[in-house]
């Protein structure tokens, strides 16, 4: 990733291959055995477990980029921790998340930029309890593997992994070690998702049958953005090699936790498809010409993928992925229950008996009533941080259950069965919808694990 950008705003051949080496993307379609529509099950036991509190959080960040540094801007402000070290391939980016601290009255964390796999010298300190990591998706997995079994827990950002192998091993590494490997979705804690979560524990949409949600964004330029060195860098690549879901958790993370899945119910089986790819052609055409490298790339990912989900308890789930298309954004949450119906984008309730006959209400008219407590008590203190907020509410709760010795919010399982939705999509999409098998990462321990409550601050 440090290798310079051509003037033509391509990647050089030399970083172009490393990425492809170090994601794993031989491992992609080419290689599966598409005879076969069941993932590779492991037989390890399942292992829950609270790790004993901390007193005071003691914290070494890899990877301080864009989300990386909003992190960091976060942690510094939440009592009870210490950002003790950070790591990045870029020096700037170190001194810039060491200044953040400094300036906010801590002692200077210790810098490592020595390389790829200078992360693992952070991992070994002895002064460390939790190991953030906002790296490209292909480091997520080593990091947080290395830091649980140099005695850490881990938190990772999104998706925590892309094979099915690796989530086994995020999962194994996990029991083994006895500590966190927590999936960083901060979508989870958005306010209006929150809020429906709410509705939903109270029973105002009766049992949820069935779920919409996605990842809709369009980031043509930003794969394309170069100049930056920041992800066309390597997220271009699994755009050119992978045909899937590449990013399903933003949008599945909320609708899980509504429908309790790991805590009483369980992805089934998904089938998944997608359309033709155009739109980064398309997009390059016009950014650097008709007959430039770009315009003429050939992409697997298709412009749009939709995944169709099955519980074992018969509920369905609709999961879009689309970034190659001009709109606006959007996760396109919904939740059907049986006494009514709560969206977002835009955010409206219909509650049978409650709503206006065959109208939709808007969400506000239900906030007062049913705000989600944390919302209720740290909405001045999220307030400028990223993403509306939710970016420090999720670190506030992990912090908060870390010190509290408190299991987490989203757990090792949670990671695994959100992020496996991408290989498992990718096989379905190469083998004409097939349906595909979600692994069982719990081993039958969903069918008796509580579903998340309303957690307060």
């Amino acid at each position: 990733m440090k290798d310079e950008v051509t003037e033509n705003n391509g990647f050089n051949r030399r970083d172009f291959l490393k990425i492809g080496a170090a994601a794993g993307l031989g491992a992609t379609i080419a290689g599966m055995d598409m005879s076969c529509s069941k993932p590779t099950r492991h037989s390890s036991t399942f292992a829950e477990f609270s790790a004993p509190p901390i007193e005071k959080v003691r914290i070494g960040y890899v990877g301080v980029g864009g989300m990386g540094t909003a992190h960091v801007r976060n942690l510094v402000r939440i009592e009870g921790c210490e950002i003790h070290a950070v790591c990045d391939l870029i020096p700037e980016r170190v001194r810039r998340a060491q200044k953040i601290v400094t300036g906010a009255g801590f002692k200077k964390p210790d810098g490592y930029s020595n390389g790829e796999y200078d992360f693992k010298n952070l991992c070994e300190r002895d002064d460390l309890d939790l190991v953030y990591t906002a790296t490209p998706w292909e480091w997520h997995v080593p990091v947080a593997v290395a830091a649980m079994e140099a005695g850490k827990h881990a938190a990772t950002e999104v998706p925590a992994a892309f094979t099915i192998d690796d989530c086994w091993k995020l999962v194994e590494t996990s029991e083994h070690t006895k500590r966190y490997a927590v999936m960083m979705e901060n979508c989870n804690y958005d306010r209006p998702e929150l809020l429906i979560l709410n509705l939903v524990r109270n029973g105002l949409l009766g049992e949820i049958i069935h779920g919409e949600c996605g990842y809709l964004h369009d980031l043509r330029a930003l794969k394309f953005n170069f100049e930056a060195k920041g992800e066309a860098l390597w997220r271009t690549a699994h755009s050119i090699k992978r045909n899937g879901n590449l990013y399903p958790t933003h949008g599945l993370g909320p609708i899980a936790q509504m429908m309790d899945i790991n805590r009483g119910d369980q992805f089934d089986y998904l089938v998944s498809m997608s359309s033709k790819s155009i739109g980064l052609n398309l997009f390059a055409a016009e950014k650097y010409g008709p007959d430039s490298k770009w315009a003429k790339q050939k992409f697997a990912l298709g412009d749009i993928n939709i995944s169709l989900i099955r519980t074992k308890k018969d509920k369905t789930i609709t999961l879009f992925h689309e970034c190659s298309s001009p709109r606006p954004y959007s996760r396109k949450i919904l939740v059907q229950g049986t006494k009514g119906v709560a969206r977002r984008w835009p955010n409206q309730v219909y509650v049978e008996g409650r709503s206006p006959r065959d109208r939709w209400e808007d969400m506000e008219a239900y906030r007062e009533e049913f705000e989600h407590p944390l919302w209720k008590v740290l909405n001045d203190a999220a307030k400028g941080a990223g993403h509306g907020g939710m970016d420090y509410i999720e670190d506030y709760r992990l912090i908060k259950n870390l010190r509290e010795g408190k299991p987490l919010d989203m757990d090792v399982y949670d990671a695994a069965s959100l992020s496996v939705v991408t290989e498992l999509s990718e096989i379905s999409v190469a083998n004409h919808s097939k349906p595909v098998e979600f692994p069982d990462f719990t081993r039958g321990a969903w069918k008796t694990r509580p579903p998340i409550g309303i957690v307060t601050a």
